[in-house]
């Protein structure tokens, strides 16, 4: 690693200023993803604010019905709250379905959410990659692509965003919400909150720069069966390939959204509405625009059989 300093945050605000005033600084918490990218010096921050001590890890109920979820709630926490497993049984699901037991007990809510992709070529400082470097290329568009994204990506960038906890937050419609260096709060729904990469994949996030995440705020219960499927490599400590996080009601209607596919959790209306006639029709629909390469090509016809299977279960509950 490179050296750098430290501090520790007594406030939100607090937190926010000292990431915003110092060029290259970073918030840290858990760190299970940050200090593995500082040892590659992928990451590289000049100094680190540590958040752990803002009293931002608690769960608990909002005037609306739903749950704010502090950032430095751990992802073991999260799964095992009771309010969490019987309302919003699929972000439990999906929380349990990601990383190892030992790395769920120090990743936070927050953290989860920025978790950076583990395209290989990211990973690797000898390979091109405009989201590590802008402007240097991207080496996934002409090398091994099977893991990569096959819709919303660009000439630019063709990763994914790796987690399976905002794939879970997209169905149910979470709110992120966040303080800035100034104390100014806001709310940024989690559909904008992942940016697609375009031109600029380098920014990843709707967050400003000094930003602080300090909630994640669900909506009250929608009811219905609650599915979380993921396909992946081996069956444990892998990321998806294909992922369905989906709330199903009993006329066949519902949510859904799908992870290991795009840069950020996919998710359409116009699927959603296709949904009763089959997931057939709201696969296709979900998949319109779809540019995998030849290595990922077969994530299409998964992605198919995947919601299949969901629906399949969600008829049987």
């Amino acid at each position: 690693m490179r050296p750098f300093s430290y501090e520790r945050a007594g406030t939100p605000r607090e937190a926010a200023a000292a990431v915003a005033r110092r060029p290259g600084a970073k918030f840290i918490a858990g760190g299970t993803n940050l200090l593995d990218l500082m040892k590659l010096q992928i990451e590289t921050p000049a100094h680190l604010v540590d958040v752990n001590g803002l009293g931002l890890d608690r769960i608990e109920p909002t005037a609306e019905g739903g749950l704010r979820i502090g950032a430095l709630v751990r992802n073991t926490a999260l799964a095992a709250d009771e309010r969490v497993r019987r309302d919003y049984g699929v972000l439990s699901r999906a929380l349990l379905a990601g990383a190892s037991g030992q790395l769920r007990n120090k990743a936070t809510t927050a953290g989860n959410l920025l978790q950076r992709t583990r395209c290989p070529y990211f990973y690797d400082t000898n390979q091109a990659c405009n989201k590590r470097v802008p402007g240097s290329g991207c080496a996934a568009l002409g090398g091994i692509s099977r893991q990569l994204g096959v819709i919303g990506t660009s000439d630019s960038c063709i990763a994914t965003h790796p987690g399976d906890m905002a794939v879970a937050m997209r169905v149910l419609d979470a709110r992120v919400e966040t303080v800035d260096a100034e104390g100014a709060e806001r709310a940024i729904p989690v559909a904008e909150f992942h940016r697609l990469p375009g031109d600029t994949p380098q920014e990843e996030t709707a967050l400003r720069p000094g930003e602080l995440i300090t909630a994640v705020t669900l909506p009250a219960p929608v009811g219905g069966t609650q599915i979380y499927q993921k396909v992946r490599d081996r069956a444990s400590y892998a990321y998806a390939l294909v992922s369905v996080a989906a709330v199903v009601q009993r006329d066949g209607s519902g949510r859904f959204a799908v992870g290991g596919i795009a840069p950020r959790p996919w998710r359409s209306a116009e699927a959603e509405a296709a949904l009763p006639r089959g997931a057939g029709a709201a696969a296709e629909q979900l998949m319109q625009g779809a540019r995998p390469t030849h290595e990922n090509a077969f994530k299409v016809p998964l992605v198919h059989r995947t919601l299949a299977a969901v629906m399949e279960k969600a008829r049987a509950a």
